[in-house]
């Protein structure tokens, strides 16, 4: 989870995701290295006297219309391949739906019978010391470790989005609809999302917490009583 005065991404534990902060880094490169060059541009156009073959020099005029163009593809085809990787679901391991409420999620393991959970925030009262405040849920989702997770999201009032930054996920909950995505935890851990739509007065009380466990305590999970 994110940490105070931290300025870049969570760090990655879905392979999605990791494709998403190398991306973001190529572009900021790519920002930065244009930057300099308008900035040194401008500097040049104020301290120097520009002659008339400057002003029109029909090199110029083509450099500054195929750069731009060089720059953009540079750009698209990096982010069209994560868009096609992002949408792409290829035989998933476990199918989990996920339903906005205001203000709490349900959650439905649609591969197992009777197996559907409300989770709700824990309020600061009746937080356990160490628990992190206004993230931590009565119920968690527990997913295996290494498996390709297809989350099928909605909606049953208004607007919700269901999101977890370290795994790369952001998906609307749309009354009504049915949107998918998909995750793959690469180690175990427990990662902290929130519903990311403004959603009404509580909409900063509906955390999402996602535990990824080895894939014998998941069957173990999935044995005990319902609580």
């Amino acid at each position: 989870m994110a940490n105070h005065s931290q300025l870049g991404f969570q760090d990655a534990s879905s392979p999605i995701m990791e494709e998403l902060i190398q991306f973001h880094d190529h572009a900021m490169m790519i920002a930065l290295a244009i930057c300099t060059l308008v900035l040194y541009l401008l500097t040049l156009m104020l301290t120097e006297k520009l002659s008339s073959n400057t002003v029109n020099a029909q090199e110029i005029e083509l450099v500054w219309t195929i750069l731009p163009a060089m720059v953009l593809i540079t750009l698209a085809l990096p982010s069209l391949r994560i868009l096609y990787m992002m949408d792409e679901i290829n035989q998933p391991d476990l199918t989990l739906k996920a339903i906005g409420h205001q203000w709490y999620w349900t959650y439905e393991y649609t591969d197992f019978k009777n197996l559907t959970f409300d989770s709700y925030m824990i309020p600061t009262t009746d937080l356990p010391l160490g628990h992190f405040r206004l993230l931590e849920v009565d119920h968690r989702v527990i997913v295996p470790t290494e498996s390709t997770i297809r989350v099928i999201v909605t909606a049953d009032d208004v607007l919700h989005s269901w999101a977890v930054p370290s795994l790369g996920v952001k998906t609307d909950a749309i009354p009504g609809r049915l949107n998918q995505t998909s995750f793959l935890a690469t180690r175990p851990g427990i990662y902290y999302g929130q519903c990311s739509e403004i959603c009404g007065a509580n909409h900063s009380f509906m955390p999402i917490v996602v535990e990824s466990a080895p894939l014998a305590n998941f069957e173990h999970w999935l044995s005990l009583p319902p609580s």
